[in-house]
């Protein structure tokens, strides 16, 4: 049986992490990449261009799990009224552009002569559809484009790797140190559950499903 390689960007983060670790579990060959190990800023192309450029590998599935909710203390908005430019243009240099960049650069790495899956980690509270409680400006406008970036480049994607799936991702609401202070009474996961769940979305997503946004269990989101 061939073994899978697999690219988590972000491993160092509660989800990367336990990615990265059920996909050891199962046998995959896992490169990991994250800012705290080698030090890739997602914000700065030039270390995006650096640190995917130096791998002369493809990859059957490639992960994108960077991201935050809070940015320099800046915590999530409950009106508009608390908008701060600086800090949204954070949330968008790290949440939308970011991944962006990873997308751009990572086109080498997608196979041309079999399937292959590029997940993007989002929230659904970047979904326009489902928001019925507003808040969050900031950061649910970064997941909002974050997934318009993954649908539009699904659509370039599918023209230069005719096999290869590109998805936007809502892990649910996942124990880590980015959700914490906010978990309440919200029925969360471990992460290492997590990883899981989103492992099966991963690997039942078929072709003509690519450019869409899934949830942990696989069902679709509305944009």
């Amino acid at each position: 049986m061939t073994r899978e390689k697999s690219l988590i960007i972000g491993a160092s983060g509660g989800i990367g992490s336990a990615l990265d670790d059920a996909l050891a579990t199962r046998g995959d060959a896992v490169t990991r990449m994250s800012r705290s190990a080698d030090g890739l800023d997602v914000t700065d192309e030039a270390s995006v261009a650096q640190a995917l450029g130096a791998l002369d590998d493809t990859f059957d599935r490639i992960v994108v799990a960077t991201g935050a909710l809070q940015i320099d203390g800046a915590e999530p908005e409950k009106t508009i009224r608390a908008l701060n430019p600086a800090d949204m243009a954070a949330q968008f240099a790290l949440n939308a552009i970011g991944p962006a960049l990873i997308l751009k650069h990572a086109l080498p790495l997608v196979p041309r002569d079999r399937r292959s899956v590029v997940a993007v980690l989002s929230a659904r509270v970047g979904s326009i559809g489902d928001n019925n409680i507003g808040g969050w400006i900031s950061y649910r406008a970064a997941k909002a484009a974050l997934n318009q970036i993954v649908r539009t480049s699904s659509i370039e994607l599918k023209r230069l790797r005719k096999q290869a799936i590109c998805v936007s991702l809502h892990p649910g609401t996942v124990q880590t140190s980015l959700t914490g202070p906010y978990l309440g009474r919200h029925r969360s996961v471990a992460p290492d559950e997590a990883a899981q769940n989103l492992l099966r979305v991963m690997d039942g997503v078929t072709v003509e499903e690519t450019g869409h946004f899934f949830d942990w269990a696989g069902n679709e989101v509305a944009w």
